[in-house]
This record gives C-alpha cells, sequence and structure tokens, in this order.
C-alpha cells in the first residue's frame, strides 16, 4: 500500500463511510478497513492522514480511533500467531507516533497516546528503549500544549504500575523509569509551580499550567504506587510543600460556572488527597511529619465543600483518604474522643450521604447509571460510598462510640421521616444508608452481607421500618424509599431469617410492575439472588415447591417487566428468568408454550443489534435451560426447538453477528447432541461444511464451541461424516489447533473424538501423518499442557487399537522411538495429568501396555516395564504433579480452559463429561486383573520383577489393588 494521494482519498471515503448510521454503508466500509490491516503501510497512511489540517475534524478523530483499534487488535501476535504487522511499519511507528501525538488536537492526542500506552505495555522498555528520552527531550521545548501531550503520555504508559503484580522485570522497568524520568519530573513541576505565580492574573496560561499539573500529580501517584522511590524520598519536601500549597490555595480565575462536572481545581485536589492517601497508607513512616498538616487540609476541604456534583470526586477522596489514616494504629488517636466522632458524624459524615437532587435526577432519568453505582459497586467514587467507607473503618475500631452517636441520629431521621413521608423521605434514605453501612462487617458478591454487627437488630429493624413499606399497596409511592426496602432484603438476604427472606418474595414480585426502572430492577435482582441461596444443607432457601406456588405471578410479572419503558433488554430482569427457570425445573414446562415464543422472538430482535453483553447471555443461557428441561423428559421435543430456533441462527450465522457465532455453536452443539446416534438431521449436515471454513476458526473465541460441535457431528453421525469426504477437513482444523500453544488441547479433543467414533478404515490412513505432527510440535515447543495431551491420546490410542499398535506405530516413524517416549515423557510425566476421565485413560492405556506387550516384559524395553508399573502406581495414589516445562511461560491458558474474551461459556448448555471407558470400573482393579492375566502367561516371571523393580510402598499399594479384586500373580 504506497503513500500515495489515490490511498489517501480512498482510506478518507471509508473512514467516513464508518460513521454513516446506515449499516448497510457502514458495516461494508468496516470489513474493508479490517480487510487492508495486513498490507504494509497501512498504519503509516492513517497516521500521516490524521495530521492533515486540510482533512476534516470528525474524519481526523475516526482515523485516531481506527489507528488505536488496530494497534490493540494487532500490536501484540501470539507466538503460533501470525504477525499482522510488519517489522518496517512497527519501526516508522515507534519513531513517528510520540511526535505526531504531541503536535495533534486533544481529540487525536488522546487516542493517540492510547496508543503508545498499548505498544508501550508489550515493547518498553526492552523493544523501545528510547521512548523516555524521546518523551523528556519534549520538556525542554517549554512549550506546554507539547508538554502536555508528553504528560498524558507518561500518565498512560505507567498507570499500569498501579495495578501490576510486583516481579523482578517490573522492578527492572519502574528503575529505568525513574532513572530518567523522575528528576525532570521534579524539575518540571517546580517550574510549573512557579508558573502559576507568574501568570497568576492570565486566566487561558493557567489553565495549561493546572491541567500540566493535574497530570503531573497523576504520573506522581503511578511512580509511587509499588514502593516509594528513594529519589521521591530525598525530594519529599519539595512535592509535599506544593501538594500542599495546591490544596489551600484558591484561584478565583479556575472556579467553574458548572455545577456538574469538576473543574482543572477540583481535580488537582481530587488528585493530592489520593497521593497524601497512599503515602498515609504505604510509607506511613516516612510521611509521618506532613500528615497532620494534611489532614487540617482536607477536614478544611470537606467542610467547606459544597454539595455541588462537581466536588463529588474530590469530598469521595477526602473521605477516604480520613478512612485511610483512621485505619492505621499510629493515628488512631486522632478520632478517638467522642466529640471529634460526633463532629465528623455531623459535619462530614451524614451531609455526605443525603439524596442529592443530582442523585434524584439520575434515579429518574438514567436508572443504569444509578444502580451500577450503587448495586453493582462501581461508586467507588460517590461521596455515598466514601462515607460509608469511612464510618465502616471508625465503626471497626469505635463500635460501641459510633453505635450510640450514629443511633441517634438514625433515630432522628426516622422520626422526622414519620411525620411527613411524603416530604420528609431523604431522611428515611439516608437512616437507611447508614444502618446499612453501620452494621455491615463481612460482605461478598455471592452471598451478600456475611457479617453483620451484633449492636444492630437487623430482624427488628427491618420488621419495623422496611416491610412496611414493601407492603403498602402503590408500589410507584415513593420509589426510593421502595428500592431502600429491596435493596435491604437483597443486601441482607443471609443474615436474615428464612421466613423473612422468603416471606418478602411475593412483596418482591409486585414490585416487578413498578413503573421506575430502578424499583423493578432491584425486584428483579433480589428474586435472582434470593432463589440462588443454599442453605447448610446445600439446599435451595426457596424450595422448589415453594416457588411453583408462585410460578404464574412470577414469570408474567417478569415477563411484563421486560416491556416497561427502559427495561427491554434489562440484565436483572433476564438473570431473574433465568435462575427462575432453574429452580422451577419441570414445573415451568406448562409455561413454555407461552413464554418460549416470547424468548426467541426476543432473541430475533438483540440479534440486529447487540448492545447489552449480560442481557444477551443470559437470554442464551434461559433458551439452553428451557431445551434441558423440556428434552430431559421428552427428547422428542429437541425437533420442536430446532423448528423456532432454526431460523434465527441461520440469521445470526448469515450475517456474521460475531458477539452470537460462540453462543449458537454451543446450543446447536446442545441440541445436537440430544439426537440418537446414527443419523445427523439434514439441516446439520448442511452446515457441516461450513463449520470447516478457516476464516470461523481465525477468531479464538469460536473455538471451543466449535471444537465441541465438530465432536457433536462425530459422535452422533460418524457414518455420515465418514461418507461425506470431509476427514481431511477435520485433521486440517486439527493440524491448525495442535500447532497453537493456547488450542493444543482441543486439537487433542477432536483427534481423540475421530479415533473413539470413527471406523478404523476411514482413519488408518492417516494415522501415521498424525503422529508425524505430534512429535513435531513436542519438538519444536514442548508444554506441560501439550505433554499431557499427547501422553492421553497415546494412552487412549493403545486402548482403542491396542498397545501393541501403538508401538509398531512409534517406532515405525524412528526405530526404538518407543522407548525414548516411555523414558522421556510417560514415566517422567504421568503425574502431571489432570481430570478423572484423563487418568482414568492415562490408567488403562498404561495398564494395555504393561500387560498387552510381548516387548515389554521379554522385548526392546523389559527394563522399563518396572518403572512405568511404579509410574502407574504413583498416578493412582501421589498427588497431582504441578511441575512446568521450560516452554510454559509463552501459554495463557488453563488447564481446563472455558473463558476467552470473546467466548463465553453457557452453564446450562454446557457438554456432559463423556467417559469414553464407561465400561471400565475401577482403574486399579483393571490394573490388578490385568497383571493377574500376565503372570499366568509368564509365571514365575512377575514377582521377581515387582520385588527388585518396586518400592516397599508400591508393592504394597499393589497388594491391595490385587486383594481388592481378589486375584494374585502367579
Amino acid at each position: 500500500m504506497e503513500l500515495s494521494e489515490q490511498n489517501f482519498a480512498s482510506l478518507q471515503k471509508y473512514l467516513y463511510d464508518t460513521l454513516n448510521p446506515d449499516v448497510n454503508v457502514r458495516k461494508p466500509a468496516e470489513s474493508f478497513l479490517e480487510s487492508v490491516e495486513v498490507n504494509e503501510n497501512y498504519p503509516m497512511l492513517l497516521l500521516k492522514l490524521l495530521t492533515r489540517d486540510n482533512v476534516e475534524m470528525t474524519i481526523r478523530v475516526a482515523c485516531a480511533i481506527t489507528f488505536k483499534n488496530y494497534i490493540k487488535r494487532n500490536w501484540n501476535t501470539d507466538e503460533d500467531a501470525k504477525d499482522r504487522i510488519s517489522s518496517n511499519d512497527r519501526l516508522a511507528i515507534k519513531e513517528n507516533i510520540v511526535n505526531i501525538m504531541v503536535m495533534s488536537p486533544e481529540s487525536i492526542q488522546k487516542q493517540l497516546s492510547d496508543a503508545v500506552s498499548i505498544i508501550g505495555k508489550y515493547d518498553f522498555p526492552t523493544k523501545w528503549p528510547n521512548l523516555i528520552t524521546q518523551m523528556v527531550d519534549k520538556f525542554q521545548t517549554g512549550d506546554f500544549y507539547v508538554i502536555n501531550g508528553v504528560l498524558h503520555t507518561a500518565h498512560s504508559i505507567f498507570k499500569r504500575y498501579r495495578y501490576e503484580f510486583k516481579s523482578q522485570a517490573l522492578w527492572t522497568e519502574i528503575k529505568l523509569v525513574l532513572d530518567n524520568f523522575a528528576k525532570p519530573l521534579t524539575d518540571l513541576f517546580v517550574a510549573t509551580m512557579n508558573l502559576t505565580t507568574v501568570h497568576a492574573n492570565n486566566k487561558d496560561a493557567l489553565k495549561v499550567v493546572y491541567s500540566s499539573l493535574l497530570t503531573i500529580s497523576k504520573v506522581f501517584y503511578s511512580l509511587n504506587f509499588q514502593d516509594i522511590p528513594e529519589f521521591f524520598e530525598d525530594n519529599m519536601e519539595i512535592w509535599m510543600t506544593n501538594f500542599h500549597s495546591l490544596l489551600t490555595t484558591d484561584v478565583p480565575c479556575l472556579r467553574t460556572e458548572d455545577d456538574d462536572e469538576a473543574g482543572l481545581l477540583e481535580q488537582i485536589r481530587s488528585q493530592i488527597c489520593d497521593n497524601a492517601g497512599l503515602y498515609a497508607q504505604k510509607y506511613d513512616e516516612e510521611f509521618q511529619a506532613y500528615l497532620p498538616t494534611f489532614v487540617t487540609d482536607v477536614w478544611n476541604l470537606l467542610t467547606s465543600t459544597s454539595h455541588l456534583a462537581k466536588y463529588d470526586s474530590l469530598v469521595s477522596n477526602s473521605l477516604q483518604f480520613l478512612a485511610t489514616v483512621a485505619d492505621r494504629s499510629h493515628y488512631r488517636h486522632l478520632f478517638e474522643d467522642p466529640a471529634v466522632l460526633s463532629s465528623i458524624c455531623e459535619k462530614v459524615i451524614i451531609p455526605n450521604m443525603e439524596f442529592r437532587t443530582s442523585d434524584e435526577e439520575l434515579f429518574e432519568d438514567n436508572p443504569e447509571e444509578y444502580i451500577r453505582r450503587d448495586i453493582e459497586g462501581s461508586d467507588v467514587d460517590t461521596r455515598r460510598r466514601a462515607a460509608c467507607d469511612l464510618v465502616k473503618v471508625l465503626s471497626r475500631y469505635f463500635e460501641e462510640k459510633m453505635m450510640q452517636i450514629f443511633g441517634q441520629y438514625v433515630q432522628a431521621m426516622l422520626q422526622k421521616y414519620s411525620e411527613n413521608p411524603g416530604q420528609n423521605w431523604r431522611s428515611k434514605d439516608a437512616a437507611l444508608y447508614l444502618v446499612t453501612s453501620l452494621a455491615a462487617k463481612g460482605q461478598t458478591e455471592k452471598h451478600g452481607v456475611t457479617q453483620s454487627s451484633q449492636l444492630v437488630n437487623l430482624t427488628d429493624f427491618c420488621s419495623q421500618h422496611i416491610i412496611p413499606e414493601l407492603e403498602k399497596p402503590d408500589v410507584n409511592a415513593l420509589p426510593v424509599i421502595r428500592a431502600d426496602a429491596i435493596k435491604y432484603i437483597m443486601i441482607f438476604r443471609t443474615v436474615l431469617p428464612r421466613e423473612v427472606v422468603v416471606g418478602s418474595f411475593p412483596k418482591l414480585i409486585s414490585h416487578l410492575s413498578a413503573s421506575s426502572a430502578v424499583v423493578h430492577t432491584y425486584a428483579a435482582a433480589a428474586i435472582e439472588k434470593i432463589l440462588a441461596i443454599r442453605g447448610l444443607d446445600h439446599q435451595p432457601l426457596v424450595k422448589k415447591e415453594e416457588v411453583a406456588q408462585l410460578a404464574s405471578i412470577l414469570l408474567s410479572s417478569l415477563f411484563s417487566a421486560l416491556c416497561l419503558p427502559g427495561s427491554s433488554e434489562n440484565e436483572y430482569v433476564m438473570k431473574a428468568i433465568m435462575r427462575s427457570f432453574s429452580s422451577l425445573q419441570e414445573n415451568v414446562i406448562p409455561y413454555l408454550a407461552e413464554l418460549l415464543p416470547k424468548l426467541t422472538e426476543k432473541l430475533a430482535l438483540v440479534a440486529r443489534n447487540p448492545s447489552k453483553p449480560h442481557f444477551n447471555h443470559y437470554l442464551f443461557e434461559t433458551i439452553g435451560l428451557s431445551i434441558r428441561i423440556v428434552c430431559k423428559s421428552t427428547p422428542a421435543a429437541v425437533a420442536s426447538f430446532e423448528e423456532a430456533l432454526f431460523p434465527i441462527f441461520q440469521g445470526i450465522l448469515s450475517q456474521d453477528v460475531q458477539e452470537f457465532i460462540p453462543y449458537v455453536f454451543q446450543l446447536l452443539s446442545l441440541l445436537l447432541e440430544l439426537h440418537e446416534s446414527g443419523t445427523i438431521p439434514e439441516p446439520y449436515m448442511v452446515l457441516f461444511p461450513c463449520l470447516l471454513v478457516p476464516v470461523l476458526w481465525d477468531r479464538p473465541g469460536n473455538i471451543h464451541p466449535l471444537v465441541r460441535l465438530l465432536r457433536a457431528f462425530i459422535h452422533k453421525g460418524a457414518a455420515q461424516i465418514a461418507e461425506s469426504q470431509k476427514i481431511t477437513g477435520l485433521l486440517g482444523v486439527f493440524q491448525k489447533l495442535v500447532a497453537s500453544k493456547a488450542n493444543d488441547h482441543e486439537g487433542f479433543y477432536l483427534i481423540q473424538s475421530l479415533i473413539e467414533h470413527l471406523p478404523t478404515e476411514a482413519v488408518s490412513s492417516y494415522l501415521r501423518q498424525v503422529f508425524l505432527l505430534l512429535f513435531q510440535r513436542l519438538q519444536s515447543s514442548k508444554t506441560t499442557k501439550f505433554v499431557k495431551g499427547l501422553l492421553v491420546f497415546m494412552c487412549f490410542y493403545a486402548v482403542k487399537y491396542g498397545a501393541a499398535n501403538l508401538i509398531e506405530m512409534i517406532d515405525g516413524i524412528q526405530p526404538q522411538m518407543f522407548g525414548m517416549v516411555l523414558e522421556k515423557l510417560m514415566i517422567v510425566d504421568m503425574q502431571k495429568i489432570s481430570g478423572t476421565v484423563e487418568r482414568k485413560i492415562t490408567a488403562v492405556g498404561v495398564t494395555k501396555i504393561l500387560c498387552e506387550c510381548p516387548q515389554m516384559v521379554d522385548g526392546h524395553y523389559a527394563r522399563l516395564w518396572s518403572p512405568l508399573l511404579q509410574a502407574l502406581i504413583g498416578l493412582f495414589e501421589l498427588p497431582k504433579d504441578d511441575s512446568t516445562h521450560p516452554d510454559d511461560h509463552f501459554i495463557e491458558v488453563d488447564d481446563t480452559p472455558g473463558y476467552s474474551v470473546a467466548y463465553s461459556q453457557l452453564n446450562f448448555a454446557n457438554k456432559q463429561e463423556h467417559d469414553p471407558l464407561h465400561g471400565v470400573g475401577d482403574a486399579r482393579l483393571n490394573l490388578a486383573q490385568n497383571l493377574s492375566k500376565l503372570s499366568v502367561s509368564y509365571p514365575g516371571r512377575l514377582n521377581p520383577l515387582l520385588a527388585s523393580g518396586l518400592t516397599d510402598t508400591c508393592r504394597a499399594h499393589l497388594k491391595s489393588y490385587l486383594d481388592g479384586a481378589n486375584v494374585q500373580i502367579a
């Protein structure tokens, strides 16, 4: 791809089309841009285009976003995948991007900064050693527009230090950064602070200067997060004195008129509270001298800052700072005086727990965001959450004093509410929030509050102040209080008595019809979480029969809730539907004639434009669950599901709805697995050739469900597959999978299915090539996961075709090679094999090698008979060996992969574990019986081998197997 005017014009047109709301214009443009990604110079075309001032700004921004997404998709390359960016382009990008970024407008700078951060994550410092020098050089320009660009980039690269795990590589990188960046950053900080005085009356200049100070403060936080660097410790006076100055100095010309958006002053002060909190929490000894000053500064800020939303982050971080200080034993004495606690409560905590007008607007106008903050825990930056955290810290150390002081305020607020509920509902809202904060000690996502304060009687409070609210007939009255009441039940569901929780169930169902999106969403969330609770006996808290009595009203209310404004794709309602189906099991069948068409209609609708991944996931789970429940009692019903779902699936596959394709493959697998073995229905066979198309296998999210679907084809219609002339296609897929460190386990699943189900004559001509591929991969990249898969495969081969055939196959590749396999792999690594079925296959296969091969007793390999038997007894009796092979560090996939970025496994459509050796019982007894038979063929030969070749412990274990099988060695 040349850097020609023609290509620039063409690129500009396609970028323009990607902004078109018409999907028929937008989709082809996006597909075209993705298809030319692999061309050399493509990224440089993008970078050059976005620098052109004569190009419309919207196109330049689209270009910057396209470039960032290109980097995100392609910069990091899996070891076994093709590099989609040429080495020349990689070099050119790194040479040019910093200069282009610092000279670009802010909207473009942001995208390029993100791209630099992504490149830096993989290439800095080893493949991009001059990045820091490139950036520091820009500090010398004195141009703060350029300097701010560099600071933004530094921030985007260094902020990962806040969450990276400690490692030698990380320390080495941070040391390199500090050696080259800490002093220039400190010098820049001092110079920039001086400019605040020089330009004190120049509003525009101050905006740029304070913008730099904000980013410098963020970079300071990142560089100090892992450990306190020596340079910053030595220069703490400079940093802390200036931080104090920024916290306390007012700059009138930087005050903003906007009541909602935080201005520069608020953002800087908020970041400095973060910085001070970091030092107070992690480096309290070094910070001790400065702490009282910052406590005073923060207290003054909290007591003088108004309730406007633009101060939220500042107040939240200030409260978090106080909570951090109160949590350190050195400083706890600052808070223990009841007068101080009372003052904190009155002046800081209660004012910041109040439900403000902005909260009410959010509740009504943006319920999704309100819910996200309130029950999903994304409210970390809200005043309420920070005040709640401060209450929890203080309650931990001064519980009785806190209960006494706060109890009075709670009573007063509840009294005020009872006098005029319509007018004073905010008082009850604050009281409920405060009680929740005080009472909750230990909490998990799965169980809600698991530990509560002994000083709060949650049951009495519930019966007096929560249940009465839920019993009021008008579910639309005082929606905030109703949401609070439902939330109380939801949070304390595992500590409240069963009769209270189950007794609230009908009341929660009635609130599904509330017009407030928050109220009916909370009701659905509470229903789902209560149905998921299991008691100490591991049985559901709400019995199946109890749910069945309410099934009609529960299901109709949940499906009606999906029709309420703003809830057509409500993930909480969909999850509650899924959980209700799961709880009801066969009791849901009478309702499915009415409900399934609604589910398929919803699926067809969301497939046009998938936008809510959680909703979509629960929708597919519910459909999978429905198939399972119905077909369990009526296997023939699978045809009805296919009739309803196939047209939708066909649309999803033909429209290439990438988010849904892995789900479709999982449901197709489930449906096909429910058919009797023998004949695969025609619609599936029409689809089969399409499943082997390489482009499908290029998407990581498709691989696991596709392999499962192919295995279902092989299992259910082995004869049809053999006749379809597609075995070479399947083996091509196997070859691609087994070459990949991430997906080799899927290759083993596939080849095992082929061997298990296809007629021997259909696969025998390919088997030598299979072994050659496996040994080539072993030679080029020996990982633990691959070795385990290879051992299980060879053992399964021995079970299926005989151990003698296995030896003949391997020795046919290279004479005496089977001995190396035994010595270097099987005996050494057998202990690493995990999984019940995998260990059983291994045990039965090794037993066949030991007991059915004359070469193992009399031939070349006799010396390995005893070590192999000892390894097998070790497999039975010793813990799994978790040691690894040198190549393992390249793999980022679990031994039992179930999730990848683009693939979410459906729990209710999952594959039942298949045991190809279900006819074999206990593998230990199988070994004993086969050894006994072998000893009959070789009388008097085995006992000396056992005596000299096994340890005493192994002989004792073997004796117990022989006794268990009631046999003996002749």
